[in-house]
């Protein structure tokens, strides 16, 4: 066993520096020094929500330290990027295409540990520790299964890997695969933290004519341009039915609704807002995973309107992982922007705060700055 910092939570609201113990990977799994890991809203809800000890964090990339015997996809000294929606490749979902959705590992769809690596891989005191989302990469080691771990382009430096397997998978993905944002076509933005920015990014690579983005702060809607946004809405916050959004919407496109829209804010009276904002026929998509109760006006739906909620961008690690990494190597994906500020593990406090009160698109904790 090694002893390794970790930040632990007890799913109740607190969190807490501790010393662990990360184990040997057993058959079919691996063991990762972590480098960097990425803090995420989803982060701080398993802090308030989960009602039970686990180490925090599901966005990470580092490198392998040890491998379990019959692994074949990464050797020791490899360079990785871990992934949460970890395929088991034999369900029903994952022969239908769907890995994300995997019935047997993923941690949101299965409503099992199966994805874990053995129970005994993490412990805290002696006795078994649960990783997030079958991770937990706010620590210096974890043990993952094989399925978690995609090879690290060498081009994409650590802090930037990190935030790909959720922030930049999440947002990209929903225009790419799960809309298909298509050529010409007009897309609206609600909210433009990171996921915004990569549903952004998204849509100006795949050709879309206007990227109009909505946000309450114009230091945010300053960014969004930055990132292929054509136009930008400033919102009024008391306009929560979006009346004064969709007059903007409308003149900036020719009077009709957009072909596309997206809502990337995680406040749930803002779930039924892309629907407003689409023309007849179009597509609204529901990105930020509002897992909440909301009531639904139906004429919003009128006429063949779509509504969508995809999960994680519908990523399919072994496909979407190395297109992500060509973009931003060939300099048409803005990943090492997004990057508001990095923290150490005893700051992260600093960065949950940062991230609450907005003043970050990403923030992400430096575990070892080693190459």
């Amino acid at each position: 066993m090694i002893d390794c910092k970790a930040l632990v939570s007890d799913g109740r609201g607190q969190f807490t520096l501790k010393t662990v113990q990360v184990g040997e990977p057993g058959p079919g799994e691996v063991r990762i020094k972590l480098k960097s890991s990425g803090i995420c809203h989803t982060d701080w809800d398993s802090i308030q929500n989960w009602d039970r000890s686990f180490i925090v964090g599901h966005e990470g990339a580092g490198a392998v330290e040890a491998v379990g015997t019959g692994v074949t996809t990464c050797a020791v000294g490899d360079r990785v990027l871990l992934n949460w929606a970890i395929p088991c490749g034999a369900c029903f979902q994952c022969r239908e295409g769907n890995p994300h959705i995997c019935e047997n590992h993923s941690p949101v769809c299965s409503g099992s540990l199966a994805g874990h690596a053995h129970p005994e891989a993490c412990q805290l005191e002696g006795k078994p520790l649960e990783r997030s989302f079958h991770l937990g990469t706010m620590s210096e080691y974890t043990v993952v299964r094989e399925q978690a771990v995609t090879p690290l382009n060498a081009a994409v430096p650590f802090n930037t890997a990190s935030i790909i397997a959720c922030g930049v998978m999440t947002g990209w993905g929903s225009a790419v695969n799960a809309a298909n944002v298509r050529a010409g076509s007009s897309v609206c933005v609600i909210g433009c933290g990171g996921v915004g920015l990569n549903v952004i990014q998204a849509a100006a690579l795949s050709g879309a004519a206007r990227v109009i983005a909505i946000d309450i702060s114009e230091e945010r809607l300053t960014q969004a341009r930055q990132f292929g946004a054509t136009h930008t809405v400033l919102s009024d916050p008391k306009d929560t039915d979006f009346d004064g959004v969709l007059q903007d919407v409308l003149a900036l496109n020719d009077g009709r609704g957009a072909d596309y829209a997206f809502e990337c804010t995680a406040v749930p009276a803002l779930g039924s807002a892309p629907l407003k904002l689409i023309r007849s026929a179009g597509t609204a998509v529901q990105a930020s995973g509002i897992e909440q109760r909301i009531d639904f006006d139906c004429e919003l739906f009128e006429w063949d309107k779509i509504y969508i909620n995809p999960l994680y961008g519908q990523c399919s690690p072994t496909r979407d992982f190395p297109r992500i990494f060509d973009l931003y190597a060939a300099g048409k994906l803005k990943l090492d922007e997004l990057i508001t500020r990095t923290y150490t593990l005893e700051s992260a406090a600093q960065g949950f705060d940062d991230m609450l009160n907005g003043r970050l698109a990403k923030g992400v904790i430096v575990i070892d700055d080693a190459l």
